[in-house]
């Protein structure tokens, strides 16, 4: 067994709620090698997570969670069987060890069914600010009331909060194999969302913020406050537009939710199972030439960073997509062993109660060039879209999508007035071949993130 590796002291990881993780974990994997697996592969998690709920300056929610608890995963014959439990005493582990071997009885054998062996080096990620645990929950109540606070102030027609909300989420993995692996790492990070409602004569129009990230002092009550009444004030007065072609912008937040309609297809096993609209393309080209989407594990300050995956092997920046030309794919070690190739350090698992199944990490879009205001600057007439609904119908397969989308005019370079009740129909792919700007304002929302988008001619159908 290899020394365990750490992003932090060792004395602080081992020892959770006096219980020995490390030895914990060894123990369980000599159990299952003593009962006949192949490999054995031990997932422990200790987490806990803060929520505070502000309305109208006072507490309306406040809750403090917390779950810990081991996954344990074995393989035999290319048998592979999984079990978990939330109870660490011994005896609960060793049933758990039983019934994963159990599980594994029952499935046919897949020669690619393996586990990683250690790594020679792991990524340094910097993901413990300590300002997160260790700042007086009265000073986080105070920052989601100066939001409330700040978006009323911002203009008088801001009248309704709808929530207010602080939270931080604190959590510590060990992950440890039959092969030698011996991780582990700590890691918290911090967000603050506000939704609200302006309203003028009889027009209600909704707006909303959020800032999440790793470093406690990166939130701004005042700039989020700022930023959500000024959503909600800006669509006041919104009326239909007539049905015409017309350049398209997207703001980061919406050219973010078209984005992760293409995490799943960029995946290997979205490819092997014949769902993805990727499936053949590697060497194509799939978008413009403004475009490059990457996927970055180890990508710092970035909220779904760690030094390795779900299953041990280290995380690593891929490109998916490079100047509009497909580079291939995200893999965990089943679907990189299926296709001859190395994992991507993609094996997501979103806790002790999963096993490791191909998923993004910091999923993004990489900035461009142009700033956003440069873009609406140089267009004459077009269409700044600001919020979009309906994204769950788009077809994850197909790429097909028709949505009901709000925003602004564009006329003269400048934005105008605001419309809703109008649609926009395509397919992902042709929305990423006519994009012909990329801003330089690239802005996550949680692990997915994206710049401004400018796409050439589409069609906008209202009245």
């Amino acid at each position: 067994m290899l020394n365990i590796l750490c992003a932090y002291s060792t004395a602080e990881v081992i020892l959770i709620n006096n219980i020995d993780m490390t030895s914990l974990g060894g123990r369980a994997i000599e159990s299952g090698k003593s009962k006949g697996a192949d490999m054995v592969e031990v997932y422990l998690s200790s987490g806990r997570e803060l929520q505070i709920e502000v309305r109208d300056t006072k507490v309306e929610t406040m809750k403090l969670a917390e779950e810990r608890g081991l996954g344990l995963r074995i393989m035999k014959g290319g048998r592979a069987g999984f079990a978990f439990t939330s109870d660490l005493k011994w005896e609960s582990i060793e049933e758990i060890v039983d019934q994963a071997m159990a599980n594994a009885s029952r499935v046919a054998g897949d020669r690619y069914r393996t586990m990683p062996a250690p790594a020679p080096r792991y990524p340094e990620v910097d993901l413990y600010d300590r300002k997160i645990i260790d700042t007086p929950v009265t000073e986080k109540i105070k920052m989601a009331v100066n939001m409330e606070d700040v978006s009323k102030k911002h203009d008088p027609r801001v009248k309704i909060i709808e929530g207010a909300t602080y939270t931080d989420t604190e959590t510590e993995i060990t992950l440890m194999n039959s092969l030698g692996v011996n991780l582990c790492f700590k890691g918290a990070y911090c967000g603050i969302y506000i939704a609200l409602v302006a309203v003028e004569g009889d027009d209600h129009q909704t707006g909303f913020a959020m800032k999440f990230g790793i470093k406690y002092d990166d939130l701004d009550a005042v700039e989020t406050g700022r930023e959500a009444a000024t959503r909600a004030v800006r669509m006041l007065g919104a009326r239909k537009a007539p049905s015409q072609s017309i350049p398209v912008v997207f703001e980061p937040y919406v050219a973010t939710g078209f984005l992760g309609l293409l995490g799943p297809a960029l995946t290997a096993e979205a490819v092997q199972k014949g769902r993805s609209l990727f499936a053949g393309k590697v060497g194509q080209k799939v978008a413009s030439e403004s475009v490059t989407i990457v996927d970055d594990g180890s990508r710092p300050g970035g909220i779904a960073s760690s030094p390795f995956d779900g299953e041990g092997v280290p995380t690593s920046r891929t490109a998916l997509i490079s100047g509009g030309m497909l580079e291939g794919f995200l893999h965990n070690t089943y679907t990189a062993a299926k296709d001859g190739v190395k994992s991507t350090g993609n094996g997501v698992r979103g806790s002790y109660k999963a096993t490791p199944e191909v998923g993004t990490t910091n999923f993004f879009i990489e900035n461009g060039s142009r700033q956003p205001s440069e873009i609406i600057a140089s267009l004459k007439k077009g269409f700044y879209v600001t919020e979009v609904m309906g994204m769950h119908t788009a077809n994850p397969i197909s790429g097909d999508f028709s949505l009901g989308v709000s925003g602004l005019m564009i006329e003269g370079g400048r934005l105008t007035y605001p419309v809703r009740g109008v649609a926009l129909a395509g397919n992902i792919i042709d929305l990423m071949k006519k994009v012909e700007s990329v801003g330089s304002d690239l802005t996550f929302f949680g692990g997915t993130g994206s710049p401004t988008l400018a796409v050439g001619e589409m069609t906008l159908s209202g009245h």
